[in-house]
């Protein structure tokens, strides 16, 4: 996996006018033995692979434009918060993948629920809370597009990355910390619908059926109609192919995987 230097990033932005523009930002390292931390987020203006690395080649306008989006914000602040919590490596979806190569963007799917998996932790940015606590109750009101929580509650890849990793913490959108996953397991667990001994101890914790864990994926949402079912590959230990356009086919090939590896029937809910 290739992961953000943190500490050269950081350095590039404090010196954004002198830094070099040779030095490397990204290192490809082993998930396994390498200590890092990772970011689960809602996705909006981002900054891309080849935008992040050649931030310095771009002309004066180009990158102050680069560096005014959300995005690049957040992995800005991302990078601030690992140092202080003694990481030198982050790994981001939006900058840390080439999704120029098919291959690496297949790669990077398919190994996405380990990587969660073998970070130290998993910082939860929630770009829509503006208070310094974790909600706890709907507020119809102000989250009325994502039936009353926020919307990183409601989206298809967050599902396996509230789940695979050991340690999680919160963040508002001026990144004040909220909370951790095991305090909020009690109010996760009514939010989503996932046990809070999945919440506390992964899918280890005990067996639970194809068709509870499907469930608790029943009303997100992906940009994609394939991610429906790529974003839940690493829940069932499925690995697959990309085939973007494919569409609803990518659901149905998800379902064959797991029915040659599973004598589960209650899958048949769900075909």
């Amino acid at each position: 996996m290739k992961l953000l230097d943190v500490e050269a990033v950081l350095d590039r932005e404090t010196h954004i006018q002198q830094a070099d523009p040779e030095r490397e930002i990204l290192k490809e390292l082993d998930d396994k033995g390498t200590r890092y931390a990772i970011l689960s987020h809602r996705w909006d203006s981002e900054v891309d692979y080849e935008e992040m690395t050649g931030l310095m080649k771009m002309d004066e306008h180009k990158r102050a434009r680069v560096r005014q989006r959300s995005g690049y914000q957040k992995i800005i602040k991302s990078c601030e918060q690992a140092r202080k919590d003694g990481h030198e490596w982050l790994w981001i979806d939006t900058c840390c993948i080439d999704k120029r190569s098919s291959s690496e963007l297949s790669e990077a799917i398919n190994s996405m629920y380990r990587w969660y998996q073998n970070a130290q932790v998993c910082y939860t940015y929630l770009h829509d809370v503006d208070e310094s606590v974790f909600p706890t109750k709907q507020d119809r009101g102000k989250f009325q597009k994502s039936k009353g929580w926020p919307v990183w509650f409601t989206r298809g890849w967050t599902l396996q990355e509230l789940i695979a990793p050991n340690q999680v913490e919160f963040f508002n959108k001026n990144w004040v910390p909220i909370g951790n996953k095991w305090r909020l397991a009690p109010t996760l667990e009514d939010i989503t619908r996932i046990p809070w001994e999945v919440l506390k101890d992964g899918l280890a914790a005990k067996h639970f059926s194809v068709a509870q864990i499907m469930s608790w994926a029943a009303d997100r949402e992906t940009t994609h109609v394939e991610d429906r079912a790529y974003s839940l590959m690493g829940l069932f230990k499925v690995n697959m192919p990309m085939l973007y356009g494919e569409r609803e086919k990518a659901f149905q090939r998800l379902q064959l995987e797991i029915i040659s590896m599973s004598s589960d029937h209650s899958i048949f809910a769900w075909l």
